[in-house]
């Protein structure tokens, strides 16, 4: 008896651990998802703000906003490529880390660049200009360069395994066109007479019995894609 009391201790604790791991993780995935919306959520709007910032103002105000908006645009799509393409391709887990420190780089501009929105020397900012303008190029232009190059490199993996699916086609349309056609002969003529004889009486003796049934066919043997063709039901002779 008191072994089972045991057993029924230890499974009951069991449940109970079970249930609180499962409530955690739950609880850690829900949380993860409301930071991931939040952190959209936030980034919308600031994006949104840049753009109007970079439409409605002028002068040096504009020029940081525009320079804010380029980077984070360009940094956002080249991250985007290759987390999608390093999926398929795992040789761009390289491409993947240099492009995370080149973020890092991306980052430090974007937060000076959101630093020097608030300073009021405006006569400083605009002496700052020239080489913010250049460093954000530089960063744009590393990272555009990977963008297309893992971009490249996925339509040309595309357009080598079309190439081969068309000669795998070619060479299976050539197999099914495959037949000989044969000179006929004199004997092979005479055979040829002779079989056309047979089959003409062997159609006259079908007309004798009466006409052939016709069986129609199953529309539920159309299955498959649209363009594939029903299989024809057999005919009994």
């Amino acid at each position: 008896m008191e072994a089972v009391i045991l057993i029924l201790g230890l499974l009951f604790v069991a449940f109970m651990a079970l249930g609180v791991y499962v409530s955690v993780k739950v609880i850690g995935a829900a949380k993860r998802g409301v930071d991931r919306t939040i952190t959209q959520a936030r980034r919308t709007v600031e994006e949104t703000t840049l753009r109007a910032k970079s439409y409605g103002q002028v002068g040096v105000a504009g020029e940081l906003a525009q320079l804010r908006l380029s980077l984070r645009t360009s940094m956002r799509a080249t991250q985007e490529a290759l987390q999608t393409g390093v999926a398929e391709d795992a040789s761009l887990s390289e491409s993947l880390g240099l492009f995370q420190r080149l973020s890092v780089h991306g980052q430090e501009l974007d937060d000076e660049l959101k630093r020097l929105e608030r300073e009021p020397d405006r006569a400083t900012v605009a002496s700052l200009l020239p080489g913010l303008k250049q460093r954000t190029e530089r960063i744009t232009h590393s990272a555009e360069s990977l963008r297309w190059a893992a971009r490249d490199r996925a339509r040309q993996f595309a357009d080598d395994d079309l190439a081969a699916l068309n000669t795998q086609i070619d060479v299976e349309a050539g197999a099914l066109r495959h037949w000989t056609v044969e000179e006929p002969s004199a004997g092979a003529g005479a055979g040829a007479g002779a079989s056309a004889d047979g089959r003409g009486g062997e159609r006259a003796r079908a007309g004798e019995e009466g006409p052939e049934a016709l069986t129609t066919r199953d529309p539920r043997a159309q299955t498959g894609y649209p363009w594939q063709k029903a299989v024809r039901p057999e005919t009994t002779n």
